[in-house]
């Protein structure tokens, strides 16, 4: 089938991965200890939204009131979106991703955004570098109920798009990408200038590897002529 669609990652494929995770984690920790949760549940390996799935857990188990985790969650996306904004004010973009979403453009693909990140930041650096106007559709983490690699984050880009998972590649930097791909079916792409290496990209599922985003539209012309 053709491909008529492409869903891009944000941090670490189309801008530099700067945001300090161990910290943010750290501190979030730190107020989930106040909050009376015991450090031992949380590590700074997991991502803070695991650590809200454990925390939700625990305080129904203790009977706490829902209200109360409301609140707990809004501080603890706080602490996450002081860090956003700052990786966004320093980060600056992969090289040759502009001249990637131009060529997209012009093979008349769709083009989507998923991401963890909240709207502030996200729309923050899609302004800065104007890059809003490539973007058919912008998939953050306040626009699903779960963010990857839960699966319900890339469908709901795959149904911004109107189009189907044998239509579509995800190009992203992550090991979270390249599961999330893999649920659904839809072709990966990873790409070694974020977070995880090849090894990794290609353990999690990885069905073709680019050591540049300009290899993007190239991989998607020869998928296009075979099919």
């Amino acid at each position: 089938m053709t491909i008529k669609a492409v869903i891009f990652d944000l941090d670490g494929t189309i801008v530099d991965f700067n945001i300090d995770f161990k910290a943010a984690r750290a501190e979030v920790i730190y107020f989930l200890t106040k909050q009376g949760l015991s450090s031992s549940l949380f590590s700074v390996n997991e991502s803070v939204f695991v650590m809200l799935k454990k925390a939700e857990k625990r305080m129904k188990e203790k009977g706490r009131e829902e209200q109360e985790f409301v609140k707990l969650k809004e501080n603890v996306i706080s602490v996450v979106e002081h860090y956003e904004a700052k990786a966004a004010r320093e980060t600056n973009l992969i090289p040759d991703i502009l001249e990637t979403f131009k060529t997209l453009k012009r093979m008349k693909l769709k083009i989507a955004l998923f991401t963890a990140n909240g709207e502030k930041s996200t729309n923050y650096i899609l302004r800065r570098f104007r890059l809003m106007r490539f973007f058919d559709a912008i998939i953050t983490r306040e626009s699903v109920l779960a963010v990857k690699p839960d699966p319900a984050h890339l469908e709901a880009a795959l149904e911004a798009l109107k189009v189907s998972s044998e239509e579509t590649i995800v190009v992203g930097d992550s090991i979270r990408d390249m599961e999330c791909a893999r649920q659904l079916k839809v072709l990966a792409v990873g790409v070694a200038t974020g977070f995880s290496s090849v090894e990794e990209l290609t353990r999690a599922g990885a069905d073709y590897l680019a050591s540049s985003s300009t290899d993007i539209p190239a991989l998607i012309q020869q998928l296009n002529r075979k099919s």
